[in-house]
């Protein structure tokens, strides 16, 4: 009987190590800066950085991203806006693009500014594809991303330089 609850106790430890799901309770994020040409995005609190990583973007990096399609990251200031944990990129947060700028733009010119701007990992079917390989989110590594996912909360802003 003894032995049975150590096996449990071992399964149960070797079962939360391999989540996805970690757990942080370092200083509070404070906004997120990402500089495009760089390819680096830095978790801040305040003005310390606490965690820096390499990043991909779209596979048309240059430029703010105007229409659906265009293969553009965005550029400005948004904020986290949401969360998948079941994302097709192993985790996903994301980014508040469009805002109501961004809208007006794209229908003046008769087209969709476009949506759905994550940063995310990279999963397997992924793992050669270039630097700049996203229809216009911001990619990092799985394990980055459930780092990222775990520190990161809702409603953080998020500045995209060029």
């Amino acid at each position: 009987m003894k032995r049975r609850a150590v096996l449990s106790l071992v399964l149960a430890a070797v079962a939360s190590a391999c989540s996805k799901f970690q757990t942080y309770r370092g200083p509070e994020v404070t906004r997120i800066h990402v500089l495009k040409g760089q390819r680096q995005m830095y978790l801040m609190h305040n003005d310390e950085v606490l965690k820096a990583y390499g990043i991909g973007l779209g596979f048309a990096p240059v430029g703010h991203k105007q229409f659906q399609g265009d293969g553009k990251t965005p550029e400005g200031a948004y904020y986290i806006d949401r969360r998948n944990p079941n994302s097709e990129f192993h985790l996903s947060i994301g980014v508040s693009y469009p805002n109501a700028t961004d809208r007006a733009f794209a229908a003046a010119e008769g087209k969709s500014p476009g949506g759905d701007i994550f940063i995310h990992g990279k999963p397997p079917k992924y793992r050669d594809a270039p630097q700049d390989w996203t229809a216009g989110c911001i990619a990092v590594s799985d394990k980055e991303i459930e780092e990222i996912y775990a520190m990161v909360r809702d409603g953080t802003p998020i500045y995209i330089h060029p």
